[in-house]
């Protein structure tokens, strides 16, 4: 056997040599490539296989089955897409290909589909239903906000909440809302406010941008953590004339991040109004009621009164009466009618017996008495009957 130089290797050598050179690229590791899908093809295995057109070279792509059973049936060849994966080769065959994990729509024909898809099926499951809403605090005490921490969306939130209602206390939970990391970004922040004590809201919100800009708040991820969210949350994402499925999931949709705001905090100069309005019918309510209760004691007090003068006129008539029956009875009456009463030794007489000649008596009289002297004593007969 002839001996080989330094230079000369196998091919096996050559592959894995190449293979270890992508594997020791970091870049290599976790890349976002744009381009189209063609000869998109599903293996029975499960895999997917297709290629990836730039404008004058390509690139092939593999999707293992794990990572497509969460592929929608939206790609086509000619979509635009973002495909994220890692660069490596498959020596058996000399050739390197791009590993995907996840495949995203880019042009609006590819975008719009996915949308529409993961609409139904969401709709099927019930995710949407409106009986899920929860309806917002009247007034907020501590409110959470999800959004760019440097974006004009939040410096409009924290604007109109300072004016309106500044007495909610507002948690900022930094998030990106733009780009391929947006989804998982968001997630996290959800799951941030999801474990946050004694919220009453969250604002999930951003500024304008293209229909494009506005991808993450359609990606299943993130549509599934608002309806999760153990807080009411508010959606406020682009323009007026912009929906996302975030928008569907959400227990309010306003159009834009001030419109979420105005949602949620409300105005103090409105409330202050209502507040003096209440206090005047209060006001006007214990007034009525007063005015009721003395009406009511002035004419218990009127009852009371007559009550008490038929009762004084009741007994004094029964008084008169029974004055008059007594008086009927006492002796003084019948004195003063011309009857008189004799006593001897200070002891009222009732008959003559027991009387002698020479016995003195007092005999009272209506206006006063006289002491006589008994001469005779005569006696009645009894009648026979």
């Amino acid at each position: 056997m002839p001996r080989r130089t330094r230079s000369e290797m196998t091919v096996d050598d050559l592959n894995f040599y190449i293979q270890g050179l992508l594997t020791a690229d970091l870049m290599l590791k976790s890349l976002v490539i744009t381009g189209e899908i063609a000869e998109f093809r599903q293996h029975t295995s499960g895999h997917c296989y297709f290629t990836l057109l730039g404008t004058e070279t390509r690139v092939s792509c593999a999707l293992f089955r794990h990572d497509a059973e969460l592929l929608p049936q939206w790609p086509r060849d000619g979509d635009s897409v973002l495909v994220e994966g890692h660069v490596g080769s498959y020596p058996a065959r000399g050739v390197y290909q791009l590993y995907a994990r996840r495949i995203l729509p880019v042009g609006e024909g590819a975008a719009g589909r996915a949308r529409q898809e993961l609409r139904k099926r969401l709709e099927a499951e019930g995710l949407f239903h409106p009986a899920l809403k929860r309806p917002l605090p009247p007034c907020p005490v501590r409110a959470a906000v999800i959004t760019s921490a440097t974006g004009a969306a939040l410096r409009d939130v924290l604007r109109i909440a300072s004016r309106r209602y500044p007495l909610c206390e507002i948690l900022v939970i930094p998030a990106l809302v733009q780009g391929i990391d947006a989804p998982e970004s968001i997630v996290h922040a959800f799951i941030q406010a999801g474990k946050t004590d004694h919220l009453d809201c969250v604002l999930l919100v951003r500024g304008g941008g293209s229909r494009e800009d506005l991808n993450p708040f359609d990606d299943e991820r993130v549509v599934r953590a608002v309806r999760s969210c153990p807080w009411p949350v508010v959606s406020g994402v682009g323009h007026e004339i912009d929906e996302t499925l975030c928008d569907l999931a959400a227990d309010v949709r306003a159009s834009t991040p001030s419109a979420a705001a105005e949602l949620v905090f409300p105005d103090r100069q409105v409330l202050l109004a209502q507040l003096e309005a209440l206090k005047e019918a209060l006001r006007g309510s214990m007034e009525r009621r007063l005015d009721a209760l003395q009406n009511r004691l002035g004419a218990a007090l009127e009852g009371l009164s007559r009550s008490m003068k038929k009762r004084v006129s009741d007994a004094r008539g029964q008084l008169a009466v029974r004055a008059a029956s007594l008086n009927a009875l006492s002796p003084l009456a019948a004195l003063s009618r011309g009857f008189v009463t004799a006593e001897t030794d200070g002891q009222r007489l009732l008959s003559v017996k027991g009387l002698h000649a020479g016995d003195g008596l007092a005999v009272n009289f209506s206006d006063g008495r006289a002491d006589c002297l008994v001469q005779t004593i005569k006696k009645k007969r009894k009648r026979i009957k």
